[in-house]
């Protein structure tokens, strides 16, 4: 097995397990993975948590985030530039300094819940079974406000030298060269190294198309 880990940071509502298919599959493949438990109350717990994986490890990291967590990789990649060996963002993109991390939805009660599925309906998630958005929807925890709400800070431009694969599932990656060619994602426009890459899937692969994800995740 290599010793190069894939650390797996879910998005926004979901838990560990929702990477099991994925990490069975890596585990099959030789890689080792590791999901990281992303539930503290703030972006900084969050941030800590992933980080205490990378720093555990005695190499580099391959760091997954999928959807809003694809900035929360970065922002590891930002803190441990060279402990990050390569970033790899699943159906979202980082965010610039300053900006908000998933302020997507209004929080009730110091949350921000699940909305349900009208506002995924389309390519999201078109390939999601009744049974499976069900299943999605009973275990959905909701995201803290201090996580959702949170601003990013970024400080190191070393970050920009840490290869960057873009895996697009409900979007082409022809759409993701031209948001990054027309300034729309201004730090995968300043990113050294990017590798676009497609997945034929909604926005939640590594529950639709597991082993397609592994296949991806293992050749990055």
């Amino acid at each position: 097995m290599t010793d190069e880990q894939i650390v797996l940071l879910g998005g926004l509502w979901l838990t560990p397990s929702t990477w099991d298919g994925v990490v069975a599959e890596l585990t099959g493949r030789g890689r080792r993975a590791v999901p990281v438990d992303l539930s503290g109350a703030t972006l900084d717990d969050q941030v800590n948590a992933a980080l205490a994986v990378v720093d555990a490890a005695e190499g580099a990291s391959v760091v997954v985030g999928h959807s809003a967590a694809c900035a929360l990789a970065w922002l590891v990649a930002d803190a441990r530039p060279t402990k990050v060996a390569k970033v790899v963002m699943i159906g979202g993109f980082p965010k610039a300094d300053g900006e908000s991390y998933a302020d997507f939805f209004p929080p009730e009660n110091g949350v921000m819940a699940f909305p349900g599925w009208e506002p995924f309906e389309g390519a999201d998630s078109a390939d999601l079974t009744p049974a499976a958005r069900a299943d999605f929807s009973a275990k959905a925890v909701p995201v803290p406000e201090g996580v959702s709400k949170a601003i990013v800070h970024l400080s190191d431009e070393r970050r920009f030298d840490v290869p960057v694969v873009l895996v697009c599932p409900e979007f082409s990656p022809a759409e993701a060269r031209e948001w990054i060619d027309s300034g729309d994602l201004p730090e995968l426009a300043k990113a050294k190294h990017i590798e676009l890459v497609d997945i034929d899937s909604g926005h939640w692969p590594q529950l639709t198309k597991p082993a397609e994800l592994a296949r991806i995740l293992a050749d990055a």
